[in-house]
């Protein structure tokens, strides 16, 4: 008598006979439940990162899904979420004004407008938005990399005084360490910016000075975009008790979320911290395409 088959040893025709079914019997109802099954997988994938990712549309989820190793593509993605009701939802703009430009300092003219970008630490855009706490106003000034668009250096008080914005470089320029006559620094014209204070640090590290256009918001759109994105996956969905608590989870959003986390579809869907990182290899295997500052402009 033989010894009997160990579980995994028997073959397709071996336990259709078991079953007392025929092989294309089984065939069509593996060929029939097969892909139920892949869909069923992929929606779970899919409602697991639309609850991690609240904000992420669908080709943020579908590009995630290919660095996790799923096949598939946006269209069925798109598909697959507006039948599980799990778009995001957008909440209409609000700016309110940060910028106070009526000032006697001297105002640059706009050197970012028309600049092809090639590598990091080539253009640095700044900018400064408010953030509502309980019983005040807080206020956020950012510097981010162009052509990474990392965020890298911030800042946080509950004033708009010039040394906001002054913190803000001073990470910046203490993360980075520019090299000298290499950078251009394009911001608004408001008076954080224009100011002597802030001006004299850029000129003892010969760094460039650029401002926008009056009224063109187009000008510093990587910023901007940054600050749209803050709002609505970051400011808009918590009430921070004070700006100790908003410093708290804003840096943290900023370093763990935005710089190391969030896909950027201009970065072909990487996270900035990422990006700089194999940027080298990128470089050596082709060589990128230039990225203009004007690629948003109508």
């Amino acid at each position: 008598m033989s010894a009997p088959l160990s579980q995994g040893e028997l073959g397709i025709e071996g336990m259709c006979r078991l079953a007392g079914v025929s092989r294309a019997g089984y065939y069509r109802h593996w060929q029939a439940s097969a892909p139920r099954r892949e869909e069923t997988g992929l929606r779970d994938a899919i409602q697991k990162l639309a609850l991690l990712n609240r904000h992420y549309g669908y080709r943020r989820i579908a590009a995630s899904l290919s660095r996790a190793g799923w096949s598939a593509n946006h269209k069925r993605v798109l598909r697959l979420m507006g039948e599980d009701n799990l778009l995001c939802l957008r909440r209409a703009a609000f700016v309110p004004t940060t910028t106070d430009s009526r000032h006697g300092w001297r105002v640059v003219p706009n050197l970012a407008r028309g600049m092809e970008l090639s590598g990091l630490d080539q253009l640095w855009v700044a900018d400064i938005t408010y953030v509502h706490l309980a019983e005040e106003f807080a206020y956020l000034a950012i510097v981010l990399d162009a052509f990474s668009r990392r965020v890298i250096g911030w800042a946080l008080e509950t004033h708009l005084r010039a040394d906001l914005a002054i913190a803000a470089l001073d990470m910046a320029i203490t993360a980075r360490r520019p090299a000298r006559g290499s950078l251009i620094h394009h911001s608004d014209r408001g008076v954080q910016y224009a100011c002597g204070d802030y001006t004299a640090i850029l000129r003892v590290h010969d760094i460039q000075a650029s401002m926008s256009r009056v009224g063109n918001p187009y000008d510093n759109a990587k910023a901007e975009s940054f600050m749209k994105t803050l709002k609505q996956e970051e400011v808009d969905t918590n009430a921070y008790r004070d700006v100790v608590d908003a410093r708290t989870q804003i840096g943290s959003f900023i370093e763990e979320v935005y710089n190391r986390q969030r896909l950027h579809s201009a970065l072909d869907y990487r996270p900035p911290a990422e990006y700089e990182e194999i940027l080298p290899r990128l470089k050596v295997a082709i060589s990128p395409p230039s990225i203009s500052i004007t690629q948003n402009c109508p």
